[in-house]
């Protein structure tokens, strides 16, 4: 198993692990993105980064993240996606893509990592109690959208 840094041949593999997420959070239709919008962001505008994992020449997760800011912490990293799918799973690509993560955090010197877990998603809250993730219940989301 390769973890590495996205390259702009990954962007469609990457989008597809992007609604195979959302499929299994049973809302693939919010899905608006295209290979060229997700291409632009990660390479022209460079709003967000990302990690594959690859086994066999075959990319079966990812992990993308951005920075964001803590007004009382200064600069924080977000992950905002992390996806490994089925048929891999439970054989270390999620561990080790979040902790390529952890480690770009680390070393850009910022004061946290953040991300959010469905609350009837029990595999993954594990998974992160399992990394010694504090899992934050006082917190709501909020957000707004723009067509």
């Amino acid at each position: 198993m390769l973890i590495r840094e996205v390259v702009p041949e990954d962007v469609s593999s990457v989008l597809d692990l992007i609604k195979g997420l959302a499929e299994y959070e049973k809302d693939l239709a919010a899905v608006m993105n295209t290979d060229e919008k997700l291409h632009d962001d990660l390479f022209v505008h460079k709003y967000c980064e990302a990690f594959v994992a690859e086994v066999d020449n075959l990319v079966i997760g990812f992990a993308l993240y951005f920075t964001s800011y803590s007004t009382w912490k200064g600069p924080c990293v977000y992950l905002e996606d992390l996806y490994v799918i089925p048929e891999h799973r439970s054989k270390g690509a999620g561990s080790k893509l979040f902790d390529r993560v952890v480690q770009v955090a680390k070393q850009r010197g910022v004061a946290r990592m953040d991300w959010q877990i469905l609350d009837w998603n029990q595999s993954a809250i594990d998974f992160y109690k399992r990394k010694n993730a504090t899992i934050d219940e006082d917190w709501f989301n909020g957000r707004l959208f723009f067509d």
